[in-house]
């Protein structure tokens, strides 16, 4: 049986095969592991704490709790997977990689600990960032760390390696460096994919360029936001070398080099749409805001509604691709400008896009949405995930409504303090403009595609 941990499990579950067991629980929440934990014989850790601000007490307190329900439920190995580098002066990120393995071994449950280096295929930050660059940008400035060499593995690799631990031999705890036989710089992956992709990039190197000034460039033009991005490059400043080769000995897998690898991550690229994306997990949108013992005002709603000559089904058509390439129907500049302000304060803006531009399921990221409820042809509630004084959600309806439709548009806003209420009414006269040409615009085109 493969069970699978999510807070969220009615995101999780359209993603999984069938057969596999989603339950709810929170590394954070160590009373709520117990029941996943329940009668599992090996338990996989592949979780990391980033968005966090304090990341580093964070994934402490979420190792320590999983390595104390695994050995309370029996459980006889853990497989993690870490950070790969070496030497005093590691980045903090990479610290807390490898002391997150420390914890987990603490509790006497065995581990098995992966250290791998950049991730080569969809889902992996560090490609997700190498893929945007190179596919915006015909001209791009390289700073110090693009020079720092790196040991890329490919995740069908990776993933070979992960189900092999399950099998393997003693009770010991066990570290294996992983890596392709390649030892390469983000500047020769960046060439390579430009290269596979067919595409002519021009690198400048520049002799400075700071974190912080990195982190807000790479906020501009991937789907990475600021706070991460600054954490992943202090990361990449680390050379992630492989100096341990007990991993070819212990495993008959022999990892393909970089060509192969991203030649593979284009294929899946190329399909319609990547089975995954970093973008899409809850972590990309920075850490969950704690509002316990946050008072709340009265919720605010903006309610419009509009009739249209059409079923409820072809009316929620233009709802259902909203966002993305397709954009909002209305003032996409003004989107795109609330997304810039929203990464100046640490956001994520508007550049994650949409996973799929004409299927949503539940906790799919709609540029700085999540879908956190839908009903086919019927309903859509996003969860907004911008940088904002309170809670807010857009949702809209189609209901039928004599030989028509009407489509209903509601955003709904929980403030926090004054400064959510300041927030809302200085920002109503835009909801005024922006939600009613919406409104309007997609009422157009569900009766211009009847």
């Amino acid at each position: 049986m493969v069970r699978c941990l999510a807070r969220r499990p009615e995101f999780l579950l359209p993603k999984v095969a069938a057969g596999t067991e989603v339950m709810a629980g929170d590394v954070l929440d160590r009373d709520s592991l117990a029941p996943a934990m329940r009668g599992m014989a090996t338990a996989y850790y592949l979780v990391h704490s980033m968005a966090a601000n304090d990341f580093e007490q964070t994934d402490r307190l979420a190792a320590r709790n999983f390595a104390e329900a695994a050995r309370a439920a029996g459980v006889q190995r853990i497989i993690y997977l870490g950070g790969l580098g070496a030497g005093s002066e590691l980045s903090s990120h990479l610290r807390s990689r490898q002391e997150v393995g420390n914890i987990l071994r603490s509790t006497g449950v065995p581990v098995i600990e992966f250290r791998a280096s950049v991730i080569i295929g969809s889902g992996s930050l560090s490609f997700e960032m190498i893929r945007a660059l190179v596919e915006r940008l015909p001209m791009m400035i390289a700073p110090k760390w693009v020079a720092v060499p790196a040991q890329p593995l490919a995740i069908n690799d990776l993933l070979q390696y992960l189900i092999a631990a399950c099998d393997l031999s003693g009770r010991e705890n066990q570290i294996f460096e992983i890596g392709g036989p390649d030892r390469v710089s983000y500047g020769d992956l960046m060439r390579e994919y430009a290269r596979q992709r067919g595409l002519r990039r021009l690198m400048i190197r520049v002799p400075l360029l700071t974190p912080r000034l990195s982190s807000l460039w790479l906020g501009l033009v991937t789907p990475l936001y600021a706070r991460i991005g600054r954490k992943l490059i202090d990361s990449i400043r680390n050379p992630t070398v492989v100096c341990d080769d007990s991993a070819l000995k212990a495993f008959a897998i022999r990892p393909m080099g970089v060509h192969e690898a991203i030649a593979s991550a284009l294929r899946n690229e190329d399909r319609e749409l990547a089975a995954t994306r970093w973008s899409d997990a809850m972590s990309s949108g920075g850490a969950s805001r704690p509002w316990g013992g946050t008072r709340f005002g009265n919720r605010l709603i903006d309610s419009r509604r509009v009739r249209v000559n059409v079923p409820p089904a072809m009316a929620f058509e233009p709802i259902r691709r909203i966002g993305g390439a397709n954009g909002w129907y209305y003032a996409n500049w003004l989107w795109h400008l609330r997304g810039w302000l929203d990464l100046l304060v640490g956001g994520v803006g508007m550049r994650r896009s949409r996973r799929d531009p004409e299927k949503l399921q539940p906790g799919d990221v709609v540029d700085c949405w999540r879908v956190e409820a839908l009903e086919p042809a019927r309903r859509l509630r996003l969860a907004a995930e911008m940088k904002l004084p309170g809670r807010a959600w857009l949702e809209f309806e189609a209901v039928a409504c004599g030989d028509g439709s009407e489509i209903r548009q509601t955003a709904s806003f929980d403030p926090a303090g004054f400064f959510g209420l300041a927030y809302w009414y200085a920002v109503y006269p835009v909801h005024e403009l922006v939600f009613g040409g919406m409104l309007r615009q997609i009422a157009k085109v569900a009766t211009r595609e009847k």
